[in-house]
């Protein structure tokens, strides 16, 4: 299965959220899947890249040209896909993946995140979500959206449109019964 990992892109972070993202890269690996991500060599993104390379998985990135940079980029990859744009990124990562997998990031992580759930909600796709949270992360965005749904500004469902785990295998394991997997 093809799953698109979101997630950070900056180092000064807990080592905690590094130990995170380099587990879900080597479950991705074990498991048989191949990563979909952003390319970044640094955060969360370099920590699952590195995590699934060492297991022997198969990568995948999609980024602009304009992150093409010395040092920026994951060069280790099966393929790379350069865009022009952010938003011509999103859309090949959407297309090319069955399951979407956010870990911890900043606002390029809630960027994609918002869209993949809008399109979902919308009816754009019925590829599953999941948020692999550590230490709390994600409870304000789930907070957000149950609060949204609360007052009426999101349907009833969309809580449901995702899922929430601390560990990558169940998050896995989760994503690919929702994938009929």
């Amino acid at each position: 299965m093809n799953i698109c990992v979101f997630g950070a892109a900056r180092d000064e972070l807990d080592p905690g959220f590094f130990a995170l993202g380099e587990a879900l890269g080597e479950a991705l690996a074990r498991r048989g899947h191949r990563m979909i991500f952003g390319g970044g060599a640094h955060g969360l993104m370099g920590a699952a890249a590195r995590g699934c390379a060492r297991q022997g998985g198969e990568i995948v990135a999609v980024a602009p040209r304009f992150f093409d940079e010395p040092g920026v980029l994951w060069d280790d990859c099966a393929e790379f896909v350069f865009t022009e744009t952010l938003s011509e990124r999103k859309e090949i990562m959407i297309a090319r993946t069955d399951a979407f997998l956010a870990l911890p990031g900043g606002l390029g992580t809630f960027d994609e995140l918002f869209e993949v759930l809008t399109q979902r909600s919308l009816g754009r796709h019925g590829k599953p979500i999941a948020l692999l949270d550590h230490d709390g992360y994600f409870a304000p965005v789930t907070e957000l959206i149950r609060l949204a749904v609360e007052r009426g500004f999101a349907a009833a469902r969309t809580a449901e449109l995702y899922g929430v785990f601390t560990d990558p295998e169940e998050c896995l394991a989760y994503l690919e019964k929702e994938a009929g997997q």
